[in-house]
């Protein structure tokens, strides 16, 4: 059976954890099929908070690996749903 995975990811300081998580989703970058991101834009302001949507394709041990690496960067939330194909 294939497991087919989203995350979504609230970042709630972009610009503190930006960094930090652009490198764990590089070097996990095999696993990410489709990225999505966002954050409100204004003409005066750039909002400090941003979601991130991801589609996980791959080993299904490695994405919980993956999760257990966001989960280690502070000011991250983190939702899934896990669909068995």
């Amino acid at each position: 059976m294939k497991e087919i995975r989203i995350i979504g990811l609230l970042i709630t300081d972009r610009i503190k954890e930006a960094g930090l998580t652009q490198g764990v989703l590089s070097a996990n970058a095999h696993l990410i099929k489709s990225r999505l991101g966002f954050h409100e834009v204004s003409e005066d302001v750039c909002s400090r908070t941003g979601v991130i949507v991801l589609h996980l394709s791959g080993n299904p041990d490695e994405f919980d690996l993956f999760e257990e690496k966001l989960k280690e960067i502070g000011g991250l939330e983190i939702q899934h749903m896990i669909f068995k194909t």
